[in-house]
């Protein structure tokens, strides 16, 4: 079973991938696999937040 990562942790890892595409040293090829796998961690991020603002329409729906 695996365990589901935070929308804060998504966010953290972004943020770190954003800091290694930031160092000039970086070969070509590794800020390519960098770059995909931060805009992969952003999309979970984002799909991790429409979900939440889903819940919290279906709850103040659910009040009126």
């Amino acid at each position: 079973m695996s365990e589901e990562i935070s929308f804060e942790t998504k966010i953290t890892n972004a943020k770190a991938i954003l800091e290694k595409l930031m160092d000039p040293t970086l070969a070509m090829d590794e800020s390519v696999k960098a770059y995909e796998q931060g805009m992969s961690e952003l999309k979970m991020a984002e799909k991790m937040l429409e979900q939440a603002q889903l819940q919290i329409q279906i709850i103040k729906n659910q009040d009126q």
